[in-house]
């Protein structure tokens, strides 16, 4: 056993004695090679499995490659346990994707109805983030006072104007100024997608909009 562990771990014997059954060298080759499981996590999508489920997955890969490397194809080991260890990544990956979708499949349709306005809640408010970054800040402040996007109950046009000390109409201009701004097809990509307006007729619609509201403006 001396003799074997002071065995080059890319040695083919160390191999064959792990295919024979020497633990000792099994190990070796798994401490040796665990960097090509953490490898392939880091380019591997999780999906809903948990790191750990990943992390494990890979490494059973590895033990698979370990005792089915046949060092006599000339093939790098490194390149051949590539194969195994994403393969049982993605397996876990995909098993954690059927649970969770069978966990949704049991809910009822109110409890679907839920998740679906959370959903769709969420979205609105990441997508008028979007859309207000890089706007000058009381631009900005007004769409987030007025819609609660940082956590606050939504704010009145009145009691906007008292915090900042101007009239509630001068409010209502600057939220509709912004909401043009926001309407603009470099400021609303995901907010169309959200509502389906993501095409040429709507693009051209909301242009139509927005030189009406100019038009009116200046009147």
């Amino acid at each position: 056993m001396s003799i074997v562990r002071l065995l080059d771990p890319e040695h083919p014997a160390s191999f064959t004695c792990a295919q024979a059954g020497c633990r000792a060298c099994l190990e070796l080759l798994m401490r040796q090679h665990d960097r090509l499981v953490f490898a392939v996590l880091k380019r591997q999508w999780s999906g809903q499995a948990e790191y750990a489920d990943r992390l494990q997955a890979g490494r059973i890969g590895l033990w698979q490659a370990i005792l089915r490397f046949d060092a006599q194809r000339g093939i790098c080991f490194s390149t051949y346990a590539w194969i195994f260890i994403r393969n049982h990544i993605w397996r876990a990956v995909r098993d954690a994707w059927q649970v969770a979708a069978w966990q949704v499949a049991r809910r009822t349709p109110d409890e679907l109805s839920a998740l679906v306005s959370a959903w769709e809640a969420s979205e609105l408010q990441q997508g008028l983030r979007e859309g207000l970054n890089g706007l000058p800040e009381r631009r900005r402040q007004v769409i987030v006072l007025a819609y609660g996007l940082e956590g606050e109950r939504p704010h009145s046009l009145a009691e906007i104007g008292r915090l900042w000390g101007i009239s509630r109409e001068r409010v209502r201009q600057l939220r509709n100024d912004t909401l043009v701004l926001l309407r603009l097809p470099g400021r609303s990509v995901r907010l169309r997608r959200l509502y389906e307006q993501n095409n040429r007729q709507a693009y051209r619609r909301a242009e139509r909009l927005n030189r009406a509201w100019q038009r009116g403006k200046r009147k």
